[in-house]
């Protein structure tokens, strides 16, 4: 095949820094490509990506070895201008890619600069709009707008366009499950229908084993492994002590490949493991005797909360719209308890951030109550509501102000009154919970630590509730884990925790019960698993239940109701086993 990006024994370091983001890699992009690379946090994706654009290294300056031809062109030597009218780029930090204040506009400035003539344009703008499904967005202030649907709008703005190439970095981070699957059904479309080759720098590795055609896994600034999605997601203990996750069918798939049970080609979706299971499974000598399991090991066990506690937040009859539009909300009802997780899901622009907003004060109900461990929201000012309420925002930038990461995780407990001495000690034991730098430069560390320590200065304050906005966002699979379990930790030491997430499996692992929107109104609430294994809740609300649990679903109607509650791998493989024993 025609090659369109070769990059050829590139190593670069920024500014002065001594140590290499990449090192000696070496990649040939061919046209039609469809290329997803993954890897922890600080494995140099970014940087790669910035090489691939041309931002390396004309934006970013550093000491750059090796040569990157883009369509022929040394990056080096040619202008970034040139390379961009190639190459379009997505960048993880949607807010510094934004350059109108209006969607439209957006979508005109790079059409116009790049000299699209006039009678083009609006095609292309209602077109590319349409084909992202935010043509109800074009007249909309991108203040406004969520971080989700900023995230269209930015690849709607590339996109129209036409770039040969589309390199984008993270493109899904802030989208429900199915928004994200729309954004690479239109790459899969652009890549298909137009021609463009994708490449793309995503963690949700679902998406990447379902729409790449190749998968890249960096690791301290080499590649660690690339091929066909099949073929690296079968490395799976190699990817996780890495620190990348890999699909749970696969993990289902590997479990039961070590046993001997089966053989050949990794699963990737929940219709391949639907299948080989069904195949080694005879329904015949199925049985629904088998133990039932035992629930995650994560989520914190339910507790007689109203038995023994009052609730330290509750939703009465909430209403609230904004002045001139966006995700009103109506109708919310919700009581949380002392040491309960729950979930807030639903897909962008139901109003889950909105309803955080009424949680904390920042926005004030037009009807019914919100309170706060017995506070009106309404009645006390947000400083006060503060005090019982820490959040961890959904872009850590917006809470960071300080110059190390000491300094700023003990930030929150200086303005609390605590003692500048014993504020440090108590951020010192978070820091190195969190195993983070404590002397470096908050904004000199990759993303996904900057979440952490925007997580470390939330915990550290010991608040009563905790909300968390997209926690995971923008982390590796061992971040998130680290991040998560201290989550879970916080709640067992009696913290309430409301999480907005897109991460179904996250929320699965850990909720305990979930809430889930659509429309601005709650539509259902309750047992995690329960909700997540009712279809048409699940369809209203567009979200995408996580996999193993559309798996039993499914396996509990096809072979056997042992699969009926199942959530966790470990007990799909374990009745999988005894079936087969079984038979």
């Amino acid at each position: 095949m025609e090659t369109i990006i070769n990059v050829d024994d590139v190593s670069f370091s920024y500014g002065t820094q001594t140590e290499q983001a990449l090192s000696h890699i070496s990649l040939s992009v061919n046209k039609g490509d469809f290329i997803g690379i993954i890897g922890p946090s600080g494995a140099g994706k970014s940087t790669l990506a910035a090489c691939l654009s041309g931002a390396v290294p004309h934006h970013y300056t550093g000491t750059f070895f090796g040569s990157v031809m883009v369509d022929g062109h040394d990056t080096c030597e040619a202008s970034l201008t040139d390379v961009s009218q190639i190459v379009g780029s997505v960048l993880q930090d949607i807010d510094t890619q934004m350059v109108a204040s209006v969607v439209e506009d957006e979508m005109l400035f790079g059409l116009e600069n790049f000299g699209v003539p006039h009678d083009q344009i609006e095609q292309r703008v209602s077109e590319t709009l349409e084909t992202v499904g935010i043509s109800d967005l074009r007249d909309r202030e991108i203040a406004t707008l969520s971080g989700g649907q900023k995230q269209k709008v930015a690849i709607a703005a590339i996109l129209a366009m036409r770039p040969r190439v589309l390199v984008l970095d993270e493109p899904t981070a802030a989208l429900d499950p199915a928004s994200s699957t729309l954004v690479f059904e239109t790459l899969r479309e652009a890549n298909r229908a137009l021609g463009i080759t994708i490449v793309v720098v995503e963690q949700k590795v679902a998406l990447l084993s379902e729409y790449c055609n190749r998968v890249l896994v960096l690791n301290h600034g080499e590649i660690a492994l690339q091929g066909e999605p099949h073929e690296v997601f079968a490395h799976t203990d190699e990817l996780r002590a890495i620190g990348v996750d890999c699909p749970r069918v696969t993990r289902i798939f590997n479990s039961l490949e070590a046993d001997g049970l089966v053989s050949g080609t990794p699963c990737l979706d929940v219709d391949e493991a639907e299948r080989l299971i069904s195949g080694i499974v005879d329904p015949a000598h199925a049985s629904s005797d088998i133990q039932a399991p035992a629930g995650s090991p994560h989520a914190p066990s339910l507790r007689p909360h109203a038995k023994d506690a009052e609730p330290v937040l509750t939703f009465d009859h909430v209403e609230f719209a904004y002045p001139n539009g966006g995700a009103a909300v109506h109708d919310l009802n919700l009581t949380l308890y002392p040491g309960e997780l729950v979930g807030i899901v639903g897909q962008n622009g139901a109003g889950k951030t909105t309803l955080t907003k009424l949680l904390t004060g920042l926005l004030k109900p037009a009807s019914g109550s919100v309170r706060v461990t017995g506070l009106d929201t309404a009645a006390v000012p947000t400083s006060r509501i503060a005090r019982e309420v820490a959040t961890l925002f959904q872009n850590p930038d917006r809470q960071i102000c300080k110059d190390t990461v000491l300094n700023e995780v003990a930030f929150g407990l200086e303005l609390a009154g605590i003692d500048r001495a014993e504020a440090l000690r108590r951020a010192q034991l978070v820091i190195d919970r969190f195993g983070l730098p404590a002397d470096e430069a908050p904004f000199s560390l990759s993303r996904g630590q900057r979440q952490m320590v925007a997580l470390a200065s939330v915990v550290v304050v010991e608040p009563k509730i905790v909300v968390l906005d997209e926690p995971t966002s923008g982390l590796d699979y061992r971040e998130c884990m680290t991040v998560m379990e201290t989550v879970r930790t916080m709640a067992e030491r009696g913290c309430a925790v409301i999480m907005v997430c897109h991460d179904m499996e996250v929320v699965s692992d850990f909720a305990e019960r979930i809430v889930v929107m659509a429309d601005g109104r709650i539509l259902g609430r309750g047992r995690t698993h329960e909700l997540f294994s009712n279809i048409d809740l699940m369809q209203r609300a567009y979200v995408e239940p996580p996999q193993v649990i559309e798996l039993s679903r499914r396996l509990a109607s096809s072979v056997s109701p042992a699969f009926a509650q199942v959530s966790e791998v470990t007990d799909v493989v374990r009745i999988t086993k005894e079936m087969v024993r079984r038979g």
